[in-house]
C-alpha cells in the first residue's frame, strides 16, 4: 500500500552571542528512486543566504549556503512531499560467487572497507564469521546479522552521540539508529557483503489517520548488495516500508549529515531539530 507524506524538517543553530558569518551544507531533500517519488521540496533559510545546489558522489542532493551578516540563530526548514510505494520483499540476490567476483569487489571497494566509525568489535566480527561458516546465503546472513543487533543492542535515546563509533554501542549494548546502522555496516563488510548507510525519515505511527501531523524521526538504516540492492532497518528489524523515506546514502553517517557547517565567532552553539510528518494519502 503506497503512502503520500508531507515532511517538515526544522533544524538549525542558536548561538550564545551573534556570529559574523557561517558556511553550511544540508542534505534534507528526499531522493527520487524506483520506490519513492519526491514531488516537491521547499527549503527556507533564515537569515536569507547565498546558496547553491548539487548532487554529491553518492547521489544525495546537497544545498550549500553562506550567511554573511551577524546572526544569533540559523533556522533551516525543509518541507517535502513524497510518494512512497515499496513492493513486497524482493527475490533473493545472488550467492557468494557473485560477491567473490573480482569485478564486483573492485566496483564496490568503498562499500566493503570498514572505518573507525563502522569497524565491528572482535566479538561481533567472530560471530559474523561463525554465521558465514554455517553455509547461509549472503541475504540470509545479512538479515540474521540485523536481527542479532536488534535482539542484543537496546534502542536508548542519548546513549551515544553523532561522533560515537559502532564499538561504543556494542560495548554498552545500547545506542540509536545511527549506531545500529554502523554496527550492521561493519558486520556485513566483515563478511564480504557490500553495504551502504541510508539516512531519511520514519513515520512512527502506522495507525495515524490521514491528515494528522505527528512528531516524526530522522532515521537511519542500511542497504546491502548481492547482485541487487536490498534494504533493512536493523533498529526495527524490518525491511523499509512505505513509512520510510530515503534522503541520502553514503558509506557512513559522516557522508550524510542533515546539517553541518562552520561559523566565525567564539560563541557556543546549540543545535535544534524537529521533524513533523503528515500522511496525506
Amino acid at each position: 500500500m503506497s503512502a503520500r507524506l508531507r515532511i517538515a524538517h526544522h533544524t538549525g543553530y542558536r548561538y550564545g552571542t551573534p556570529v559574523t558569518s557561517s558556511y553550511n551544507e544540508v542534505r534534507v531533500a528526499p531522493m527520487t528512486t524506483p520506490e519513492q517519488t519526491a514531488l516537491r521540496t521547499r527549503l527556507e533559510v533564515r537569515p536569507a543566504p547565498w546558496q547553491h545546489v548539487y548532487h554529491d558522489y553518492w547521489g544525495s542532493q546537497v544545498t550549500v549556503f553562506e550567511v554573511h551578516e551577524p546572526h544569533s540563530e540559523l533556522a533551516v526548514t525543509a518541507t517535502s512531499t513524497v510518494e512512497v510505494d515499496r513492493p513486497g520483499t524482493p527475490a533473493p540476490g545472488g550467492g557468494w560467487d557473485v560477491l567473490r567476483d573480482p569485478r564486483a569487489a573492485d566496483e564496490m571497494v568503498e562499500l566493503l572497507a570498514t572505518s573507525r566509525a563502522t569497524a565491528p568489535p572482535e566479538e561481533l566480527a567472530d560471530r559474523v564469521r561463525s554465521l558465514a561458516a554455517s553455509g547461509a546465503s549472503p541475504d540470509d546472513l545479512a538479515a540474521e546479522v540485523c536481527s542479532l543487533l536488534h535482539r542484543e543492542v537496546r534502542y536508548v535515546a542519548g546513549a551515544t552521540g553523532v561522533h560515537s563509533h559502532a564499538a561504543d554501542a556494542w560495548g554498552e549494548r545500547a545506542g540509536v539508529c545511527q549506531d545500529m546502522a554502523h554496527l550492521a555496516l561493519g558486520a556485513l563488510r566483515t563478511a564480504g557483503i557490500p553495504a551502504r548507510y541510508v539516512s531519511g525519515y520514519l513515520h512512527p505511527d502506522p495507525s495515524a489517520p490521514v491528515g494528522t501531523t505527528v512528531t516524526g524521526e530522522s532515521h537511519a538504516w542500511v542497504e546491502w548488495w548481492t547482485g541487487e540492492w536490498f534494504g533493512w532497518d536493523p533498529t526495527n528489524d524490518v525491511p523499509p516500508g512505505d513509512r520510510h523515506v530515503i534522503v541520502a546514502r553514503g558509506r557512513e553517517y559522516s557522508d550524510v549529515p542533515p546539517l553541518k557547517g562552520v561559523y566565525a565567532g567564539s560563541a557556543p552553539s546549540e543545535m535544534v531539530v524537529k521533524v513533523d510528518i503528515t500522511r496525506l494519502a
